[in-house]
């Protein structure tokens, strides 16, 4: 319950149903390894489509938080570049008590975040739209568009209405390792912002993950099933 816009102390953490509505999920999530240089927070973002028969797609998101140097995460080059804005919502402190969580989460903005940088979608029938090259590129849209609309250079870089984008420059054949597991994947290695790399998966579905180009080497790209 809100109260003048405050939020109360008890307020119950949002990350309780949104574990909830994972549920819903047909085949199990997929993200990063587990590594040193990033922590996952448990903030995991769902969409989903539905028809007369009920689910026919979804997609979970995953949002990593980034130690550039996990071995003193006092170290400075762990801080991420914040705007005037973004500085004074973390320093303005309210004279009312805070649930932890937010609080939690509003000390996390000090430091990089992967945004939604690793996706499982399931589609409940295959179609060209269900291909590794097209979800990726649907992926990779939806990075660019809400994270880097300001450095964008402009236009739709990937047409999410393009179809199979396997065979166009660009866009390759590579090695995906998943769960121990070499498999055939696609990567996506020519935007100046994100690299994007995808794999179908064994239970069905499509694991993508599009990440910051000025961050990759401080990330093992290799996927398992998320706990």
């Amino acid at each position: 319950m809100r109260f003048n816009g405050v939020l109360p102390e008890d307020a119950p953490d949002p990350r309780l149903e949104q574990a909830r509505r994972l549920e819903l999920m047909p085949i199990p999530i997929v993200g990063l390894v587990p590594q040193p240089s990033l922590e996952d927070p448990d903030v995991v973002g769902i969409q989903y489509g539905r028809d007369s028969r009920g689910y026919n797609e979804m997609s979970a998101s995953i949002t990593y938080t980034l130690w550039r140097n996990p071995a003193d995460r006092s170290d400075p080059m762990n801080l991420a570049e914040l705007d005037e804005q973004t500085r004074r919502s973390i320093e303005d402190v309210p004279p009312w008590p805070r649930p932890a969580w937010l609080i939690e989460g509003v000390q996390r903005m000090r430091y990089p975040q992967l945004w939604e940088a690793v996706r499982t979608t399931w589609h409940r029938a295959p179609s060209e739209r269900s291909s590794p090259a097209q979800v990726l590129a649907e992926h990779m849209n939806h990075i660019l568009v809400n994270r880097y609309r300001s450095e964008w250079p402009g236009g739709i870089a990937w047409d999410r209405n393009a179809g199979d984008l396997s065979n166009r420059p660009g866009s390759r054949v590579v090695t995906v390792w998943i769960d121990g597991v070499e498999v055939q994947g696609v990567e996506i290695d020519v935007d100046p912002l994100v690299y994007g790399v995808g794999a179908s998966l064994e239970q069905g579905g499509v694991v993508t993950a599009v990440l910051p180009r000025e961050e990759l080497e401080y990330i093992r790209i290799e996927f398992a099933k998320r706990a």
